[in-house]
């Protein structure tokens, strides 16, 4: 076994290059012949000197023997990632029928190329129910592009990270090419960035197939659409960066730019669109684009679906655009006025750690109807938040009148008065409830006392703690619907949380407008597989988190399992490990195979 090298002249340009084969040569009925085991490319790039060192590696790993020396890491990678595709091309797939029994030397077994699948079967069996593969051969993508596109979208919900990453497990970790017969160490990390363009040029075709696939196969129903918006940051100053902004970051990430991704989504939490926008969006100016594109799948049946959004969005002028376009909406009012009426509340929902009670009121001067809400996990938080505020506002009192009796303090008169109305604006949520009082020296002009106390303030329209209201244009929902229809808002926050946390939406690595782009919807779109799949195990009262699943199934793997027979000759079989319980629950549930992958035999 030997490396070939072979001068090729380009039909492109007339010029010559270099591509290096690996050959064997065998006697035959017509003498020796060569035979070529491997094509290495024109990117091969080991130096002339290491190439003895290479082959006969590979024919250890091939025969079976293992090596008596040190072997370079480099080259055993190399070795070890040839004489696999080798062996792949003597691949017979085995027949379940057949009996196949040999004497082996024992000692001689090893096992390699360990390479995780349980996760990849999980999510590739979604892409597929989800006709996705086929939609990228619908779309144009040839068949290196369909594998790449799958490979980084899988590569997204198994390891999240950067398109460098997912490089790198493709090649080195994930069984992900067995299962779709595709050698990722051909594709270039280049290639993952040009398929994250072809994916984004297809987005609105891609979001349409996907939606209407999921709806079709779970019989979802449009009544409820949720809208809200969130941001991540990126990594250095992005100044070729179009969507780069300064903004509020609620990642607390002050120091970084933003971009910002806007989703819909429908009351089961698939999401029907996304967009990406500048990191300093306003909120409120963004819901009539993401609704705009929708509008003409709700022409033939003349019915809107309910939208649903948090204060944050829900301004008199979104509100206004919604009764021109008759969408029908729960939003969370902005209005400071609370009220509640205990007695002509019902009760929604009540548990040990939990009792909502409603009272429904009909607007007459808007129309629309309110529904005041007291929580009483809401009323401890509210509470807990006012001592917090009130603590510090005492401790800064404290810090300023202790000061009056010490050098280099604040003492003068107007300045203390001063900083005491600073203090009430930073803690204007407490301050309404002290009365501050400051004694001054006449002779000298300094305060020499400051005296406070906190008044015992009753329930009254504006701080009955634990109470939100919200506004609605449904005057013949009852209190319960219109209290549940308002929780699947928290379902949005959850599928940002999984975004951020779970698969890979921050931080942002790229400087590139579209390639930020790109990235966000390859996270969407990884979202969707997870969706599905967690859908799909809640039916079958499996509630755990993607994170979870992922642990779970982590540790199914295939491997190369090599025995040296008697006859001389070397067994390489190639498969994946048994399911352990918790993952055969996961499969059952899902309804696929517990085996990634074909069981594969060669003889060498």
């Amino acid at each position: 076994m030997y490396i070939r090298r072979t001068s090729i002249k380009s039909r492109k340009d007339g010029s010559h290059y270099y591509s290096y084969r690996l050959v064997e040569s065998k006697r035959t009925e017509k003498g020796v012949r060569q035979q070529t085991l491997l094509n290495l490319g024109a990117d091969f790039a080991l130096p002339r000197e290491q190439w003895s060192d290479l082959t006969k590696r590979i024919e250890g790993i091939l025969s079976g023997q293992q090596s008596l020396f040190d072997v370079d890491s480099d080259i055993e990678q190399l070795s070890q990632s040839y004489a696999s595709r080798i062996i792949a091309s003597y691949q017979d797939v085995e027949s379940i029928e057949d009996d196949d029994f040999r004497e082996v030397d024992l000692d001689s077994l090893e096992m390699s190329r360990p390479r995780s699948v349980g996760v990849e079967h999980v999510t590739l069996e979604a892409l597929r129910l989800l006709d996705l593969d086929s939609k990228f051969k619908e779309l144009g993508f040839n068949g290196p592009q369909t594998a790449a596109a799958i490979g980084t979208i899988i590569g997204r919900c198994c390891a999240p990270g950067s398109e460098l990453a997912t490089h790198t497990w493709l090649q080195e970790r994930s069984g992900l090419g067995e299962l779709i017969d595709h050698d990722f160490n051909n594709l270039s990390l280049y290639g993952l960035y040009q398929v994250s363009d072809q994916l984004l040029k297809k987005k609105a075709a891609i979001e349409e197939h996907l939606y209407e696939r999921q709806r079709s196969l779970f019989g979802l129903q449009e009544t409820i659409t949720l809208y809200d918006l969130t941001n991540t940051y990126f990594e250095g100053q992005s100044k070729a960066n179009a969507y780069a902004a300064r903004g509020h970051s609620k990642e607390k990430r002050t120091d970084c730019p933003l971009v910002t991704l806007g989703l819909v989504l429908d009351s089961s939490g698939f999401p029907r669109r996304s967009h990406v926008y500048k990191g300093n969006v306003s909120e409120p100016t963004t819901l009539a684009e993401m609704l705009r594109d929708l509008e003409g799948r709700h022409v033939s049946t003349g019915l809107k679906p309910t939208v649903v959004m948090d204060a944050g969005i829900a301004t008199e002028d979104n509100i206004a655009w919604l009764r021109q376009h008759q969408y029908p909406y729960l939003v969370v009012s902005r209005k400071k006025h609370r009220e509640f009426d205990e007695e002509s509340s019902v009760v929604v929902k009540k548990d040990d750690e939990c009792t909502v009670r409603v009272q429904k009121v009909f607007d007459e001067e808007t129309q629309e109807t309110l529904l005041y809400c007291h929580s009483s996990q809401r009323e401890k938080k509210d509470q807990a938040i006012d001592d917090r505020v009130t603590s510090r506002l005492e401790e800064a009192l404290h810090k300023l009148e202790g000061g009056l009796h010490k050098k280099q303090s604040i003492k003068k008169y107007d300045k203390v008065m001063v900083k005491i109305g600073r203090l009430r604006e930073k803690y204007s949520r407490a301050s309404k409830q002290y009365t501050i009082s400051v004694e001054k020296d006449d002779t000298t002009g300094n305060a020499t006392k400051i005296t406070w106390q906190r008044q015992a303030v009753e329930n009254t329209t504006d701080s009955y703690p634990g109470v939100y209201c919200l506004r609605t244009s449904h005057a013949d929902w009852d209190e319960s619907l219109l209290w549940n229809t308002y929780t699947m808002l928290t379902d949005l926050e959850a599928v940002f949380r999984s975004l951020k946390s779970e698969l890979g939406l921050r931080p942002i690595h790229h400087q590139i407008t579209d390639r930020v782009a790109g990235h966000l919807f390859i996270t969407v779109l990884a979202y969707h597989l997870v969706h599905t799949i967690r859908f799909k195990l809640k039916q079958k009262k499996i509630s755990s988190s993607w994170s979870s699943i992922r642990k779970l199934l982590s540790t199914q793997c295939r491997v190369t399992v090599s025995m040296l027979c008697r006859n001389g000759s070397t067994v390489h079989v190639r498969k994946s490990t048994r399911p352990e319980q918790g993952q055969q629950e996961v499969y059952s549930a899902l309804g696929i195979k517990s085996h990634p992958g074909q069981t594969i035999k060669t003889t060498i």
